[in-house]
Formats: structure tokens, sequence, C-alpha cells
């Protein structure tokens, strides 16, 4: 059977001409590379030089093996390389799955500036519906990175949890709101508004203080799990909604604005849950580092309202 090392003493044979050259350029003696040549000749069962007064030169079969050999060599290297990059988080796949929300500015801000640095890394994003369980894809094997809040940890197991973000809570109001001039909102003079809620955790969630800070429990007008659809209808005046920071401020519909709170709503922390690094490939682990990364300062502040 042939072998890898084989072709390439016989490439260096037919490159350079001469077995006492190809003999010096990979150490080995003259009589080695002559005796590694006649072996191949005999498994192939053609003469593959033309043996000269000085030096060698390759017959007709000699050319197409040369040509051949360049070939197998050419694509073991391509191999090392790929399984190196591999081996280097610069090659593979990274499945992110995450909740609507998340998915609007956070993770395709982080998949461009992880493009650019890992180009050679497949990235893929799926956005999810509330009834899935986000910590059991991880450990089935159906994505590498699962984004959760805190309000869902309880219960996660086999899997490592991350803090990468630090959600702040906002109201939104439509433009035209008599509340939305300012850049606060007493959550009492809210009382009276219909609340739209959506999908978990894109939703009004489990926030005790929500209903505190009202005086009682916010009612409920619409439900509508797309994100944009939400919007639409804070826009037209229908209800108000929590907006959620990790949703991007540029995101928000410029006929709706952003406010904080009063009193504060608790924030709530954005994990990103995945197998133990022993378990994962280093694309993954490279990803889950470029979450953690922190956010521009500009990126957390909701801009000010433009002047009319």
């Amino acid at each position: 059977m042939l072998d890898l090392w084989s072709l390439k003493v016989l490439t260096e044979v037919g490159r350079l001409g001469s077995f006492s050259a190809a003999a010096e350029e990979l150490s080995m003696t003259q009589p080695a590379v002559s005796r590694q040549i006649a072996t191949l000749e005999r498994q192939t069962g053609v003469r593959l030089f033309e043996r000269l007064p000085r030096g060698v030169r390759p017959t007709d079969a000699g050319r197409a093996a040369l040509e051949q050999a360049g070939e197998v060599l050419r694509g073991m290297r391509l191999f090392e390389t790929r399984m190196r990059a591999f081996a280097t988080a610069e090659a593979g796949r990274v499945r992110v799955s995450a909740f609507p929300s998340a998915a609007t500015t956070y993770l395709p801000e982080r998949f461009r500036s992880f493009a650019g640095r890992h180009p050679g890394v497949e990235l893929s994003l799926t956005v999810r519906s509330g009834e899935h369980d986000p910590c059991a894809a991880v450990l089935d094997g159906d994505t590498d990175i699962a984004l959760l809040t805190s309000w869902d940890v309880a219960g996660a197991t086999g899997v490592v949890l991350t803090p990468v973000h630090e959600d702040e809570l906002l109201v939104a109001l439509a433009a035209t709101h008599p509340l939305a001039q300012g850049s606060r909102v007493r959550l009492r003079d809210l009382a009276a508004e219909p609340w739209i809620d959506g999908t978990h955790p894109d939703c009004l969630g489990p926030i005790s203080q929500l209903a505190s800070a009202l005086g009682g429990t916010p009612r409920i007008s619409h439900v509508c799990d797309d994100w944009n659809g939400r919007q639409g209808l804070v826009a037209a005046g229908v209800g108000v909604m929590l907006y959620p920071s990790i949703a991007g401020y540029s995101a928000a519909r410029p006929d709706i604005r952003l406010l904080r709170p009063s009193p504060s709503l608790p924030s709530r922390t954005i994990l990103a849950a995945a197998l133990p690094p022993t378990d994962r490939p280093p694309a993954v682990s490279a990803f889950l580092a470029a979450l953690t990364t922190p956010e521009p300062t500009a990126a957390r502040v909701p801009p000010r309202r433009r002047s009319r």
C-alpha cells in the first residue's frame, strides 16, 4: 500500500531531478531515496524515472504519478489545516437559540462582531417560542447555546449558565401619549392603562413589583407573540408594554417612547446555557466568550427624545 511519505519522496525527486538532492532536502541518505523510488515502481508496476548520467527524469507514468501525488499531498495539508482550525475555534458550527427580544439587536450585533474575527465558523440562530425548554435543547444536542432569563433558571441542571447581560425593564408608550414627554413615568399613573403581553419571557413576567406599583394587577387587553406587532399596538395607542433593554433601544419604533419606570422594576439577568467546557467544541466556547464582552456604554442608555 502506498503511504504519504513515499509520495513526499516522489514529489521531491521529481521537483529536484536528483536522488541526491532529494535526500539532502529530506534529511535522508541517497540510497534510502533510491530504494523508496524502487519500491514505488514495484508497487505501481511502472517505471517512474529514467536514470540519467546526472540525475533522473520522470517518465510519462512518472509525470502522471507526480501530478496525482501532488493532489494527494495538498489534500492532506488541507485536511490538517481544517482539523487544526476546528481545534482552535477557527472553524465549526455554533447553533444559538433565543427568545424574540434577544434576537432583535443583541444577537445580530454579536453575530456580526464574531463573524469578523472567526469567518470560518458557521453561525445559526433559532428564535424559539415560550413553551420550549432551552436547557433541554442544549442537553439533547439540538442547540449549542441557549439564551434564557433568570426567571427560568429553576431546575436548570446539566448545563453551565453564564450571565451575559443585565436586562433593564422599561415602559413603552405611544409617542402621542400624554405621559410620554419625560424620561420617567410613574407606574401608578398607568394603573388604568391597557397592557400588552407576549410570549414568555417577552412578557409582563413574574414581577410582583409591577402589580404593587400599579396598585393592582395590570389589565391585559392584548396578547401578541410577535415583537414588531407588539410595538405596533403600542404605537397605535391601544396599550402600553414592558420593553427589555436587550431588544436594543435603536430597535424601538420611532413612534413609541421608552421611559424608565418609577419605582424601578427589578432587572433580570440574561444567561447563556451551554454544555460544560470539556464537552463543547472550541468554536462554541469562543462565541460564549463573545457574548460576555461588555456592550458599549451608549448601547445601554435610552436615547434622548428629539425635540420637535
